[in-house]
């Protein structure tokens, strides 16, 4: 029976914020992350929004050729602008259901 460490992974779940951060860096940092996992053909499973951090790393996963499937509960899918050009978004009740959701994801 084969083990967990003997299936090679697939995705990578990010939580980051719906805000860009006080620093430059942090957006540079996400850009650089979301090259790297498309480049290692690795989705990435987020929260959703097409905005601040959530936005620029899924933007960088996709403008790389990757996968990215947000999960986002219905009422931040105008508050946060949920992403519109994803791979898949999954839209759900509550922020409890949303982590869950993500953890089941990956």
């Amino acid at each position: 029976m084969p083990h967990l460490q003997d299936k090679p992974m697939q995705r990578i779940c990010v939580y980051c914020g719906s805000s860009s951060g006080k620093s430059s860096a942090y957006t540079a940092a996400a850009k650089q992350l979301g090259a790297e996992l498309a480049k290692r053909n690795l989705a990435l499973v987020y929260g959703g929004a097409s905005i601040g951090i959530m936005g620029v790393i899924a933007d960088a996963v996709m403008a790389h050729g990757g996968e990215v499937i947000g999960v986002i509960p219905q009422v931040l899918v105008e508050k946060e602008v949920s992403h519109a050009h994803l791979t898949e978004l999954k839209i759900v009740n509550s922020m409890h259901e949303r982590k869950a959701l993500m953890v089941r994801v990956i």
